[in-house]
């Protein structure tokens, strides 16, 4: 009977190993698991780790609470939304956005296989963690979507893993659009790959029993070849973190959030004009 090993790095990211499986569980349920910098933070550094451990077969990622990921966290960079850089002044943006770019990278490259475990939304940056997985089951309440541009924003780290995972079209509508998914329509882009009433324990291990068939070295091999067969993620890390920093300080984003917060529709929805 395998042991099950608390690994807990922060309150808001809990790592249990049993056996060879690890389950990274983002637990921030009030934010609905938004991307906050000790949530990714915690995340790189389990990446990091893990990279190195040859015993560790699957990695599963998701969420507390009801939800998988929401999205980025402004956390302490709320008073700059709308606010033009000063001259001279370095973005405390580009550092913070860059990281969840790191992020992605990361967790795309983990020999392991990676599994994404999602009950509830995932949008925005947690779409983008979905798009790094090799294996998703949701459950079929869930909803995916990307709806930054519908909030004056641009989807800046994961346009090139959504590009990826659904080729350019689809991307192109999905990012171009702010599309959300159901998680039945998700199963049909390729987006997840099983969907779920709920997860139960007995459900949940018999997909983990038949996903660790595979050999540890030999998924290593293949996702290593898968990679240089699509050629790697293109690395915008630098091109969209200063596109998130630029859109973050735009008037469309200012207005984009405040009507997203009042539960009303952007002004440029309801006139088609540029925001002023």
């Amino acid at each position: 009977m395998n042991t099950t090993i608390n690994m807990t790095v922060s309150n808001a990211l809990q790592i249990t190993r049993e056996g060879s499986v690890e389950t990274w569980t983002m637990n921030d349920p009030a934010t609905r698991n938004a991307l906050s910098d000790a949530v990714v933070d915690g995340l790189l550094q389990a990446c990091a780790r893990a990279a190195a451990d040859n015993t560790l077969r699957i990695v599963v990622l998701t969420g507390a609470g009801g939800a998988f990921c929401a999205g980025g966290s402004l956390g302490g960079f709320a008073s700059l939304i709308g606010q033009p850089l000063q001259d001279g002044q370095t973005d405390p943006l580009l550092a913070m956005n860059r990281g969840f770019g790191d992020l992605l990278h990361a967790l795309s490259a983990l020999p392991q296989l990676l599994v994404c475990r999602v009950d509830g939304a995932a949008m925005g940056g947690g779409f983008g963690l979905v798009c790094c997985a090799d294996h998703v089951v949701a459950t079929a309440r869930s909803v995916l979507g990307t709806p930054e541009v519908t909030l004056g924003l641009t989807p800046a780290q994961i346009a090139p893993f959504v590009w990826q995972r659904l080729g350019e079209s689809a991307a192109r509508q999905c990012l171009l659009q702010g599309l959300s998914y159901t998680a039945a329509q998700a199963l049909q882009v390729g987006l997840v790959h099983e969907v779920v009433e709920q997860h139960s324990d007995e459900a949940w291990q018999a997909i983990l029993q038949r996903l660790i068939r595979a050999a540890p070295g030999a998924v290593a091999s293949t996702k290593q070849l898968l990679r240089q067969l699509r050629g790697p993620v293109p690395d915008l890390r630098d091109a969209a973190a200063q596109a998130f920093a630029q859109g973050l300080r735009s008037a469309e984003a200012a207005q984009g959030l405040a009507a997203f917060a009042r539960k009303q529709p952007a002004p440029w929805t309801l006139s088609g004009k540029d925001p002023a």
